[in-house]
């Protein structure tokens, strides 16, 4: 199982507000991080405060404190970092993009 850990308050306030979890409120946390892994469609997760969680670790995350179903979840918490959206053109689309950047200074 693979951890993940996303520390921006806005996606952490869209992952809540579409699982629909009203029993964990931000405002108890000082720098909270959203603690997560996906399994067969499931995804389970935990807050964590910052500190705590540099301190031990993400490898060391042992339990979760809550589950959903990964359809009700935000598409990035299903991505993995190895997804990219290269994958889909091909090499004559990439050496495209990679002129037109040329062009621009980019």
């Amino acid at each position: 199982m693979i951890f993940n850990r996303e520390s921006s308050l806005k996606r952490i306030r869209e992952f809540l507000d579409l699982v629909e979890n009203h029993k964990l409120e931000l405002r108890h946390y000082g720098h909270p991080v959203l603690v997560w892994a996906v399994q067969d469609g499931t995804v389970y997760y935990s807050l964590w405060e910052a500190d705590t969680l540099d301190r031990y670790g993400l490898e060391n995350v042992d339990g979760w404190d809550f589950e959903e179903d990964a359809l009700f979840c935000p598409d990035w918490v299903s991505e993995s970092d190895e997804d990219e959206d290269d994958e889909d053109l091909d090499e004559d689309d990439l050496d495209l993009i990679c002129e037109t950047e040329d062009k621009t200074g980019i």
